[in-house]
C-alpha cells in the first residue's frame, strides 16, 4: 500500500509558505529543511531521506489545489522570475527575461505548472488533487 501524504493547501499563499508546506510534509523528521528551488525539490521527490523512502509508492494528496494554481499562477511566477533577474550573477539572464516575456505574452509556465511537471517526472508519486 502507498504511503500517503498530504499538503495542506490552505497553508500555501505564496512561493515561501508552498517551501515550508513542503518542508513540514516531507522533511518533517530531518534534521535539515529543503532550501528554495525547484532543483532542490526535484532532487528531494527522489527519495532517500525525509518522508520518501528511494522509489517506495507515495500518494500526495494536495487539499485546496485550485486555490494553490491561482497563488503560486502569474503573480507569483512573474515575481519570481524577477527576483532571478535582479539578484547579481546567479541565473541565466537572458533565459530568465525569456520566461518572462512568455509569461507576459500569457504563455510559458507557472511556476505551479513547474510544480506539477516536477511531480510528474517522479512515476513512484501520485498526485491526488482537492
Amino acid at each position: 500500500m502507498p504511503q500517503r501524504l498530504r499538503l495542506d493547501g490552505s497553508r500555501i499563499h505564496d512561493l515561501a509558505s508552498f517551501y515550508d508546506e513542503v518542508n513540514r510534509v516531507f522533511m518533517a523528521d530531518a534534521d535539515w529543511s529543503l532550501g528554495h528551488s525547484l532543483d532542490a525539490l526535484d532532487d528531494m521527490l527522489y527519495g532517500g531521506y525525509g518522508a520518501l523512502d528511494g522509489d517506495a509508492p507515495v500518494t500526495l494528496v494536495w487539499t485546496d489545489f485550485a486555490r494553490n494554481r491561482r497563488a503560486l499562477g502569474v503573480d507569483a511566477t512573474r515575481a519570481w522570475l524577477q527576483d532571478k533577474l535582479d539578484t547579481q550573477g546567479r541565473y541565466d539572464k537572458a533565459r530568465m527575461r525569456r520566461d518572462l516575456d512568455a509569461l507576459k505574452a500569457g504563455g510559458g509556465p507557472t511556476f505551479f505548472d513547474l510544480v506539477l511537471e516536477i511531480l510528474a517526472a517522479h512515476p513512484n508519486i501520485t498526485l491526488e488533487p482537492r
